[in-house]
């Protein structure tokens, strides 16, 4: 994102963004009508909010399942050593795998969460044999399988 925060948003550029983050499907003619600007604001303000980094992207929420990929999986990472050079080459290496939906840096126990979808349980153990063991630095990982998704990918609360 460019030099921007929350500071340069104004009350119309806050009201796109709910609207947007509700429903990412609205024309620029009905985003317009939501927010009380012409179309042509509108859209002006929606490009500078992509542009600044605010919106980094519009897609659909697909079911998992519909698509063959019902077990959710986390898997706590901890690198044998936590040096900047170690980090870079283990959040290098991971870009890399498609399956790896999310890779978070946290403080505590862990280094890293990774959150992975897969087929079922014998195509995650396929996934960690040949590709999860073998990224740069890991010394441990502990594997978490979901039994159930509670709350995932809410919207944020602003």
């Amino acid at each position: 994102m460019k030099e921007s925060s929350i500071s340069s948003l104004d009350r119309i550029d806050m009201k796109i963004l709910r609207a947007l983050h509700a429903d990412g499907r609205l024309t620029n003619a009905e985003l317009a009508t939501r927010v009380g600007v012409s179309a042509a604001t509108c859209y002006r303000r929606t490009r500078r909010l992509f542009d600044e980094g605010h919106i980094t992207g519009v897609r659909a929420e697909v079911a998992p399942a519909s698509v063959g990929l019902g077990a959710l999986v986390m898997i706590g990472v901890m690198l044998d050593r936590s040096t900047p050079d170690s980090r870079y080459a283990f959040e290098a290496a991971v870009l890399k795998v498609k399956d790896i939906l999310d890779c978070i840096l946290v403080a505590g126990e862990f280094d890293y969460f990774l959150k992975i979808r897969a087929r079922d349980i014998a195509d995650f153990n396929k996934l960690q044999g040949e590709t999860l063991i073998g990224l740069p630095g890991v010394r441990n990982t502990r594997t978490f399988f979901v039994m159930r998704e509670v709350k995932e990918n809410a919207r944020l609360p602003f």
